[in-house]
């Protein structure tokens, strides 16, 4: 039952992206839905109550990280273009703050497309170890940062 309600719910996004309802899209976004909800491989009902909660939290991590990247990318900036700025790169491990693996991949994929910092690994507790350019400042917002996130996505995948 879950990858019925994950592939009608995927079916009906991709419909509303491509706003084209002949029948071979129709067929074709069908088959979308049914392969995406098969490799993510459901294992609870969604909640049609929770879905507007969940997208929004969705919208909001999106623009958070869209806000992250533009400021990050002009802080890479100027140390490019001016290199006598300090930079003073390391590895800091960040907390996941979390169990949920999910949360931990997902935080790690927004860490990692901020110019500046990148996780070269996660360890077995769930610790993003993160390469940084500017470790006092990485590490000065890294656990706000990932609490922010933790948030944010604990509202996505309930």
């Amino acid at each position: 039952m879950a990858y019925i309600s994950l592939t009608l719910v995927l079916w009906a996004v991709y419909l509303a992206f491509t706003q084209n309802l002949e029948p071979s899209n129709l067929v074709v976004g069908l088959l979308v839905g049914f392969g995406v909800s098969v490799l993510v491989k459901p294992t609870s009902r969604i909640s049609l109550a929770k879905l507007p909660l969940a997208i929004g939290a969705l919208l909001l991590y999106i623009y958070r990280l869209l806000i992250d990247i533009i400021k990050s990318g002009i802080i890479v900036a100027r140390y490019i273009i001016d290199p006598k700025l300090p930079i003073t790169p390391g590895i800091i491990g960040i907390a996941p703050q979390t169990e949920n693996e999910k949360i931990i991949a997902v935080s790690a994929h927004g860490i990692t497309i901020t110019p500046g910092e990148m996780v070269v690994e996660i360890g077995d507790d769930g610790v993003m170890y993160t390469h940084c350019l500017n470790v006092p400042m990485s590490s000065a917002g890294a656990d706000a940062g990932q609490t922010a996130r933790r948030l944010l996505l604990e509202k996505v995948f309930q």
